[in-house]
């Protein structure tokens, strides 16, 4: 499933970390967006992380699901693709 999570977070630091952890699970797309697509056991995985963030209060991170049918209608301008989870690994 392909997942978004954009956020908007004053705290540098905070963010800063946000962004590390975020890394783990997608690439970055914007200077805010991580496009992910995950299985059915790390979007739970996901969520704890992202639940366990301090937000103040004009901070917010939000997580969209994306189906695999509108996820095939993405369209992007300009440079970049949409994620893809890739069929092999290069260890």
């Amino acid at each position: 499933m392909l997942i978004i999570v954009a956020y908007d977070i004053e705290d540098d630091r905070t963010r800063s970390r946000l962004m590390k952890k975020l890394k783990d699970f997608g690439p970055r797309v914007q200077y805010s967006v991580f496009e992910a697509d995950l299985n059915p056991d790390e979007l739970p995985k996901l969520r704890a992380m992202l639940e366990k963030v301090e937000l103040k209060d004009n901070d917010s991170i939000r997580l969209y699901r994306i189906c695999r049918a509108c996820a095939a209608e993405v369209k992007i301008w300009g440079q970049g693709e949409v994620t893809k989870d890739k069929d092999y690994y290069i260890v």
